[in-house]
């Protein structure tokens, strides 16, 4: 928790209560469902809270805006990023349902009214009109622009202007290359330059033209 105000300090109350509250839930799951590597859990807040809480240093969400969070597994970037931004609509979206069931669990314990969690593959999602799309290391820029792309609609509600938003690491030129974009390329370490952890890895936003 001490890392996470480290770099955030605006929180309430209660969302200082629902960040705390993650560790518990997490690692209850985490007996039960692999859900995050076991030698990850003891740095559940460096390297899947501060993680996805990088985004927030790159784009404020606007209050009303509308996000998916693609592949969420167990609800990263998606439930750090709606503790942050309670007037905001995010909708998880994963198809294997042991993770979202961890996910269901943690929106549940931490009382978490701006979250809904729907098991599907993110082809098959009705909805067209999101403002966002966020995701942390679920398959190739490619792929992610290519699901994100006829979910979100066009518009400028927040500093940036509409589009997909993804954590990633390595080497990216070649799917970069691969995916047909031009994104803007934000590395983390500059965001939090006290952890190492972040070194090589990065925030990569494509907005929708």
């Amino acid at each position: 928790m001490e890392l996470i105000t480290k770099y955030f300090a605006d929180f309430s109350s209660t969302q200082l209560s629902q960040l705390a509250a993650l560790e518990s839930v997490y690692t209850e799951w985490n007996e039960k469902i692999n859900v995050i590597s076991r030698k990850d859990i003891q740095s559940l807040y460096l390297k899947h809270v501060l993680h996805s809480l990088s985004i927030a240093t790159v784009n404020e969400f606007a209050a009303g805006s509308r996000v998916v969070d693609i592949g969420t597994g167990g609800g990263f970037p998606g439930i750090p990023l709606a503790i942050m931004f309670p007037e905001v609509s995010f909708l998880l979206v994963d198809s294997i349902g042991k993770k979202l069931k961890v996910a269901q669990t943690a929106v549940d314990a931490l009382g978490l009214k701006n979250v809904s969690v729907q098991h599907s593959r993110i082809e098959q999602i009705a909805e067209r009109n999101f403002d966002f799309a966020v995701s942390r290391a679920v398959a190739p820029l490619k792929d992610l622009w290519q699901w994100a792309k006829p979910l979100l609609q066009k518009g400028h509600e927040c500093e940036m202007a509409n589009g997909l938003i993804c954590l990633k690491g390595g080497d990216l030129a070649q799917e970069i290359y691969e995916s047909n974009t031009r994104p803007h390329i934000i590395e983390i370490e500059t965001i939090f330059p006290e952890e190492d952890y972040f070194k090589d890895k990065f925030v990569v936003y494509v907005p929708k033209k």
